[in-house]
């Protein structure tokens, strides 16, 4: 079985007949190191689940700095969420830090189905909270750790998700 199944499974209760739906508006890609799968600007219509490699997204400030929002490790929903929503311009890149495997999907297409499909809908609403505590814990690591510890907090999650994906 796909490691991407197991984990929708597990974490989200996805029957066998939603994973088939959600296949079907889903392509796998394979994507090179270094590629922006969203860019700054652009109106993205696209979300991933990253199942191998590691992404980031980040902004670019006037003098040409690059600030990381986010490192993004396997199993993790990657996309522009608000741009995508608003139908508005991104003011972040998504890029590929490593040569990476990802699920893309058509945001549009499961915005469509979850208004015919109650699973698919419940589903979504499923990874929203799931992101969104994600997010709150993400906010809280800022708020009570230095960078140091958040250095080696990210850096025992990647090593971490690494090590398990080569193992299986």
């Amino acid at each position: 079985m796909y490691p991407s199944y197991e984990f929708l499974k597990t974490l989200f209760n996805v029957s066998d007949e939603t994973f088939l739906v959600l296949q079907k508006i889903s392509k796998f890609k394979k994507i090179d190191k270094n590629t922006a799968v969203a860019k700054v600007g652009e109106i993205p219509s696209k979300v991933y689940l990253l199942t191998s490699g590691i992404m980031r997204v980040y902004l670019n400030s006037e003098n040409g700095k690059e600030y990381n929002k986010n490192i993004f490790s396997p199993m993790s929903f990657v996309g522009s969420l608000t741009s995508i929503v608003r139908n508005t311009p991104s003011i972040l890149t998504y890029e590929t830090l490593t040569d990476c495997k990802v699920i893309e999907i058509d945001f549009r297409k499961i915005q469509k189905l979850c208004r015919s499909n109650l699973e698919v809908s419940n589903f979504y609403n499923s990874i929203l909270e799931y992101v969104f505590a994600l997010y709150e814990k993400r906010q809280l690591e800022f708020l009570t750790l230095n960078a140091t510890q958040r250095y080696f907090k990210l850096r025992d999650r990647i090593l971490f998700k690494y090590y398990s994906s080569s193992i299986e």
